[in-house]
């Protein structure tokens, strides 16, 4: 589906243009119509799907065509880190380039100028807040947040938020908004407890369900069964191999990440590290100049595993495999984003087998087993607890390629942008 087939206001029809943007993903076809319409919506889909955009375009659609006080707060969109907000506020900034809609991001992490910026914004009015709850709640605690106007509240990545511990905080933010409001949830799964807030904070809501915890099919997932002092040498290996290619290598502590960077470095390695120790302005420069591919590697803990919105990632490596299934999911969806295919490794060291075991179970399949170079040594065999050894497989990669949206012959629309080649998808 094209993006003109929505009905946007032309300004904002400009941006998304502007942004190279012309088909929906099927999460976007599914969504922006119940948006549209005013319902409250419980959306769960998988990263990489275009969730951003989907609520994005919507709200700034009804922001353009609708009634709304400018010296009020009108849309509040609540994320569980400030990485995810900051990614969703340059989304915003590019898609609304032509349009007089006033947002601003609120996080923690930055300096006193920032937090008079902020309190500015959300004393004198913004059509679109993006903050992280507890900085939220402290401008809250000084009473000048105006909220009286709120019409539209969106939660994203709500499971995260409520693995955080921020489930009070977000209660308590939503005590001060208003009842008469569109209230969207966006979640890649669906607990109890999910189901439980969101039965307190919905009315009526339309559900929209696309792949739940399930990596898409693209992306090719492989694993090494290698003995802990292997994992580097094999790092290495492979980075060699690909050294044009943007990599992302997780591991689950903060330590191995600072190591491993340092082992890379040293091996001539265009890399870099994420972790929450590093200040947020090296956080940011080390995302951008990956983005721009001035940096070919970066060594991540899962802070950078939801919500970091990056395009064309060739492969994602796990250094640690995952604590469960859900980690893995999102870790592996930095790669094969909306259009693009991918590689994911994972390295499972013999104390990580059963734990490893458990993630194929809930992927329905056994992950392919890869040769390991000969000369790393003898390697273990795949033997988890309470089953036999799986097998092996060559060390092949994914290939690559794009798939196009469909083409939609309706007519009546206000202009046609589309490009021939039909190969552009919002992926935010």
């Amino acid at each position: 589906m094209y993006f003109d087939e929505f009905d946007f206001d032309d300004d904002l029809l400009d941006g998304i243009e502007a942004m190279g943007y012309t088909t929906a993903t099927p999460v976007q076809e599914q969504v922006i119509p119940i948006i549209l319409s005013g319902k409250d919506l419980i959306a769960s889909a998988q990263t990489g799907t275009g969730k951003t955009a989907a609520f994005l375009l919507p709200t700034m659609q009804n922001l353009l065509t609708h009634t709304h006080d400018a010296h009020q707060i009108n849309s509040m969109i609540i994320v569980p880190t400030r990485e995810l907000a900051v990614q969703i506020a340059q989304s915003l900034e590019g898609m609304s380039y032509f349009t007089n809609i006033s947002s601003i991001a609120v996080y923690g992490g930055g300096d006193g100028a920032s937090f008079a910026a902020e309190k500015k914004a959300l004393s004198s009015g913004a059509d679109i807040v993006i903050c992280t709850p507890g900085r939220m709640i402290a401008h809250l605690n000084m009473g000048y947040v105006k909220l009286q106007g709120l019409k539209y509240l969106i939660l994203d990545e709500a499971d995260r938020m409520l693995d955080m511990g921020f489930h009070d905080d977000i209660e308590k933010i939503i005590s001060y908004l208003p009842k008469d409001r569109q209230t969207l949830l966006f979640s890649a799964t669906m607990p109890d407890k999910m189901r439980k807030l969101a039965l307190k904070i919905l009315k009526d809501p339309e559900q929209v369900n696309i792949a739940i915890s399930k990596p898409p099919e693209k992306i090719k997932q492989e694993a090494f069964v290698v003995h802990e002092e292997q994992k580097v040498p094999l790092v290495k290996h492979i980075l060699s191999s690909r050294k044009k290619e943007s990599v992302i290598v997780f591991c689950s502590r903060k330590q191995s990440v600072k190591q491993l960077t340092h082992v890379l470095k040293r091996a001539k390695f265009s890399v870099e590290e994420i972790h929450s120790d590093l200040e947020q302005d090296k956080r940011e420069q080390a995302l951008l100049d990956f983005r721009n591919h001035k940096l070919n590697v970066l060594v991540a803990t899962d802070i950078l595993s939801r919500g970091i919105d990056i395009e064309d990632i060739d492969l994602v490596i796990n250094f640690d495999v995952p604590n469960d299934g859900e980690d893995y999911v999102h870790r592996i969806g930095r790669t094969a984003r909306a259009t693009s295919d991918g590689t994911a490794y994972t390295f499972i060291s013999p104390r990580e087998q059963q734990r490893f075991a458990r993630i194929e179970q809930l992927l329905g399949h056994e992950v392919t087993k890869a040769s390991v170079p000969q000369e790393l040594g003898p390697v273990p065999e795949y033997q988890p607890k309470g089953r036999k050894g799986g097998g092996g497989g060559g060390h092949h990669r994914g290939g690559g390629g794009n798939s196009g949206g469909k083409r939609h012959n309706g007519g009546g629309k206000r202009r046609n942008y589309r490009p021939a080649n039909n190969k552009g998808a919002a992926k935010k």
